[in-house]
């Protein structure tokens, strides 16, 4: 795979090299002239990489690799010096501030300048001189793209000789070649779904008489055969019409047309307008009911082809009731695009085979014709039943390898063919490395960094999106964060089905993982997990993951070109330390550090080596002490220290450099603890986007004035509010010109006896922007709300309230006018009478319009849902919720009518005695509406 990071890494190259040197005494002709012709060159550049890759030219043609290879060692080379370049300014900046705490600035400030312009004017400048070499080197490297520009047109003649060929390989019909094995339980869904005419006709919609079943899965997962099998079922006989049509990679409007009327006329139809096939379609289906296979459709440009898929299927919306269409896929995304046509959506999901199920579906393609009985071969039944877990559920990877397993039924030769790469054979990789080929060339690197990580690895997303910022994958959008561009990427490989979601994370398929990471590992990422596949790595390896393999680390010094290096020990390893020092030393150039260890004693103090270092992640039992030279590296966005941590050796003053404030490229940090409370200056961290732990102290350096020039914060935890000694004080922290901040929770330290107009004034300054989600406030002690909490208008978009301890808070805000609000609770707030107090101004009462989750503790005085004199119309109270729970609130006798969509009624504690015989689940009637909740728990205090 041709190195698809080199063109946007050389047009930024091209870009910073022309800002610095702008910024120059002495502007250096000569480079002038070579940063023109790169920028010449970078358009020529991108069509020999993009072809090389779409084609696969350079696996055959080893001078254009060898070039590739250069031109990635120069745009390296150029980039490291230019990270430099940044790392010694702002290494300068920080000694500079040193200084000035101590001596004036003119005792220093006009000579450094002096000396700089001397120095400079005379053309000595060290790292001008290196910026110059490197941009020589990437210029004489870029001058060869011309030896190549003939393979432009070889490589389009290529690219689409193998998507006819991949068409030819991939083109079905609607006879199945085997018996189904496997996949009964999803035949008999899909026969269920068949036999069910419609459930019934939806009004005036354009395809009311049609309806639409996706099936989605893997390549080589069946989903052809599965539908071949029922098409050819006596089930289908009850349609008027059938179609099947196979789509695969060469998708043209017309064609699909042409072959639905192929199918329902038996000749082909000569070449006609677009109109015409439409017009001849719906007078064949009109009124008729029609069953139609679209058998492997694959997305390029999801609003072009929706567009597409449009015309195809407007002429099907005069069949007749009863009508279906049947659609494979390996992506959610077409599933999802074809169901905002037809406007109905039925997915079934095809998994990996059960291991009996492949073990079956094995031995009839290797015995198949063998005519001697099952016993005569019994050793070999039982290597295949002892190996039938490398394939990984995979059907087609089972019916290829059951091929390869017929040629010789000898005992070695199936031991053989099982214990190797089961999915190194051409004809499986052709098809499932078709899933990740079409990919975008951004996307494409995300995702073959993602092989990277051990089979069976939780993905977090939003700690995948931080790696690829941190090497350099993302690419920059006016108007986005580099977060929220990354998010966009993950989110459509997850369309792809390329991660599937398990819990809170993702997980590469099985599959996926394997075929991905035999194909990208030449270039872009190794596995090591033994030491004879270490002795084949390639010397520039850019990414290098090693599991369970120490060896491997004796010989790190020759990977000098490393950008990330992963260690994975599952076992407490004692000479890891030992090998961090060499690592540090000889990969200078590492942007990513990840090492997930059972025990690390310390990080040594040699990290100070890893200047271009972004991202660094810990994960281990017990975490060592952050080395001092941490602080030194300038360039930092992300410090993520993930486990448990037996920490308490450590103090946080301890934990951490005195002086973590200098890292103002810091995005994110997690930390144990409340580690990040103990920083003094917090503030200078100007980029931090999460702030988990705030801590106010009356000390310079803790104040809440920290927080003036944070405006990239998203998540804020402020406590300890009580040691902000004045309104002015509060007013510093500046929140409500924080638009990026969705999760605020301001906390006071205890309830005791304080200074309640304080409080209340420090709340009222404390207002957040519009943007907010989720609001916390705990032990707040006045009887009154915020001023900004009082006006719908500045918390308009708030999905989330908790009001925790607030012993005094009498009054509540008028919540229930919140359009978006999803969850309210209210915890110990024992003075609070009523829970909604405000109306929408006429004499109808919509409140709490999305509320889904309601949880009422500790609320003392709660009589009544409204205010005294208010009558409400049951019907506009709490109208979507899902989950009420209500605990110690003795006054309470009542609820108001409770929604269809409640699924959750909890009655706890101290609670009125009425109110819970009134909704006792066994009180045997309708007569509270109570009868639809499936889950209802009223206990004893």
């Amino acid at each position: 795979m041709a190195d698809l990071i080199v063109v946007p890494m050389m047009y930024r190259i091209i870009g910073n090299c022309s800002d610095y040197l702008e910024e120059q005494v002495g502007w250096q002709t000569g480079m002038k002239k070579e940063l023109e012709r790169l920028r010449e060159n970078h358009p020529k550049i991108q069509a020999v990489v993009y072809a090389a890759n779409r084609a696969q030219i350079s696996d055959h043609n080893p001078d254009l690799k060898k070039w590739i290879c250069q031109l990635r060692d120069a745009i390296d080379e150029a980039d490291d010096v230019l990270d430099q370049l940044k790392y010694m300014n702002q290494e300068y900046i920080h000694k500079e501030t040193k200084k000035r705490k101590f001596l004036p600035s003119f005792l220093f400030e006009i000579p450094r300048k002096i000396f700089k312009i001397g120095e400079r004017a005379l053309k000595i400048d060290p790292n001008l001189k290196r910026l110059e070499e490197a941009v020589q080197k990437l210029d004489r490297v870029s001058a060869d793209v011309t030896t190549f520009l003939h393979l432009l047109d070889r490589a389009k003649q290529e690219q689409k000789d193998q998507e006819f060929d991949f068409y030819k390989t991939r083109e079905t019909g609607y006879l199945p070649k085997n018996g189904l094995i496997g996949r009964r339980r999803e035949k008999e869904f899909v026969m269920e779904w068949l036999r069910n005419p419609s459930n019934e006709h939806r009004g005036t919609d354009l395809y009311r008489n049609i309806s639409l079943l996706s099936i989605v899965g893997h390549g080589g997962m069946g989903k052809t055969t599965l539908l071949q099998h029922v098409y050819k079922d006596e089930i289908t006989k009850e349609f008027d019409l059938k179609m099947w049509v196979c789509v695969s990679n060469n998708f043209d409007v017309k064609k699909v047309i042409a072959d639905m009327l192929e199918c329902l006329k038996n000749e082909r139809p000569r070449l006609e307008t677009l109109v015409s096939l439409q017009r001849r379609v719906e007078e064949e289906v009109m009124s008729k009911k029609f069953l139609l296979v679209l058998d492997d459709i694959w997305e390029e440009d999801e609003e072009e082809d929706k567009s597409k898929w449009e015309d195809v299927l407007a002429p099907l919306a005069s069949g007749g009731f009863g009508s279906k269409i049947m659609v494979t896929t390996r992506t959610d995304s077409v599933a999802l695009m074809f169901a905002m046509v037809i406007e109905e959506e039925e997915i079934v999901k095809l998994e990996g085979l059960e291991e009996d199920e492949c073990l079956q579906l094995l031995n009839s393609h290797a015995f198949a014709g063998v005519k001697s009985p099952p016993e005569h071969h019994k050793k070999l039944r039982v290597i295949a039943a002892e190996r039938v877990k490398k394939l990984l559920g995979s059907p087609l990877a089972t019916k290829v390898i059951g091929g390869v397993l017929k040629d010789n039924l000898d005992e070695r030769h199936w031991r053989t063919v099982l214990e190797s790469n089961l999915f190194g054979q051409n004809s499986i990789n052709a098809i499932l490395r078709r899933s990740y080929i079409v990919l975008p060339n951004h996307l494409q690197n995300c995702f073959a960094f993602c092989c990277m990580f051990p089979r069976d690895h939780k993905f977090h997303k939003d700690d995948l999106v931080r790696m690829w910022i941190a090497l350099g994958f993302i690419q920059p959008s006016q108007g986005m964060t580099m977060e929220d561009i990354g998010g966009s990427y993950f989110d459509v490989l997850i369309k792809k089905t390329l991660f599937d979601k398990v819990g809170d994370d993702y997980e590469m398929h099985n599959l996926i993982h394997v075929s991905a990471s035999n194909f990208f590992a030449l270039e872009c990422s190794k596995l090591v997990d033994d030491e004879e596949s270490s002795l084949k790595i390639s010397e520039t390896i850019r990414h290098l993951s090693v599991q369970n393999c120490p060896d491997i680390l004796r010989k790190i010094e020759k990977f000098k070109h490393l950008h990330s290096l992963f260690l994975f020990y599952e076992d407490y390893n004692k000479d890891l330390c030992k090998a961090l020092i060499q690592i540090f030393k000889a990969s200078r150039c590492l942007r990513l550090l990840y090492i997930c260890t059972k025990e690390l004693q310390m990080i040594p103090e040699e990290i100070r080596y890893l200047k271009h270092l972004r991202y660094l992640k810990i994960q281990s039992v017990d975490a060592p002490r952050l080395p001092r030279s941490l602080s030194n590296l300038y360039h930092l966005q992300y410090i993520i220290y993930d486990g448990p941590g037996r920490l308490c050796q450590f103090k946080g003053d301890d934990f951490l450099p005195s002086d973590i404030h200098n890292l103002s490229n810091l995005h994110y940090m997690k930390l144990p603890e409340n580690y990040i409370a103990s920083i003094c200056g917090i503030g200078k961290l100007k980029l931090l986007q999460e702030l988990n732990t705030f801590d106010v102290r009356d000390m310079s350096g803790y104040t809440i004035g920290e927080l003036e020039n944070m405006n990239d914060l998203c998540k804020l935890e402020i406590n300890c509010l009580e040691n902000v000694k004045d309104t002015e004080v509060a007013c510093s922290a500046k929140l409500c010109v924080k638009k990026r901040l969705t999760d605020l929770t301001l906390c006071w330290s205890n309830t005791n006896s304080r200074n309640i107009d304080l409080d209340e004034n420090v709340l009222d300054n404390l207002q957040p922007p519009k943007c907010l989600r989720n609001l916390s406030i705990k032990r707040y002690m006045s009887a009154r709300s915020a001023r900004w909490m009082n006006n719908v208008n500045p918390i308009l978009n708030l999905e989330k309230i908790e009001l925790t301890d607030c012993m005094e808070w009498e009054i509540l805000p008028p919540f229930g006018q919140l359009p978006y609000l999803k969850s309210l609770i209210l915890d110990n707030m024992p003075k609070v009478k009523w829970l909604q107090s405000k109306f929408n101004g006429n004499n109808t009462y919509r409140a709490f319009p999305l509320l889904e989750e309601l949880y009422i503790g500790g609320l003392e005085t709660l009589e009544d849902w409204f205010d005294a004199g208010v009558a409400a119309e049951d019907e506009c109270l709490f109208p979507c919720l899902i989950q009420l729970s209500i605990y110690d609130a003795p006054m309470l006798r009542e609820l108001p009518k409770l929604p269809p969509s409640l699924k959750c009624l909890e009655i706890w504690g101290r609670c009125h005695p009425e109110l819970k015989e009134r909704y006792r689940e066994d009180g045997g009637s309708d007569r509270h509406n109570i009868a639809h909740i499936p889950q209802i728990d009223i206990r004893p205090p």
